[in-house]
């Protein structure tokens, strides 16, 4: 390989980087909003660009909802084996967290159509 061709290679694993931190951290849904339902219903509904602590009490137990900097984040749950606490937060149409020991799940919805499907991602 010559010196042009690593120069070709860099420049587009760094058009490539720009493209995902672009994806990834500044495009946030507008007018998103976290549904949030328990045991099939909807419990509570808050907007994606509010910053809040809301605690979700159910039969089962308690979970903390974290929504800072247009993401929810599950943050603390005293089911079993904290899966929910372990998932990523979520600010996209159509990303969920889900406690399935106390039954919950938290959605994000807004207005925006999905670019890729369940399949490309």
């Amino acid at each position: 390989m010559k010196r042009n061709d690593w120069i070709l290679i860099g420049a587009i694993l760094i058009a490539a980087g720009l493209i995902f931190g672009y994806t990834k951290w500044f495009q946030k849904e507008e007018g998103a909003t976290v549904i949030v339902y328990v045991d099939q219903q909807e419990f509570a509904s808050y907007d994606l660009n509010r910053d809040g602590e809301y605690v979700i009490e159910t039969d089962q137990g308690k979970n903390i909802l974290v929504i800072r900097n247009g993401e929810a984040d599950m943050i603390e749950a005293d089911c079993p084996d904290r899966l929910c606490v372990k998932q990523k937060a979520i600010c996209k149409n159509g990303e969920t967290i889900v406690c399935l020991p106390h039954k919950v799940v938290v959605e994000i919805r807004s207005q925006e159509e999905n670019l890729l499907d369940g399949q490309s991602k």
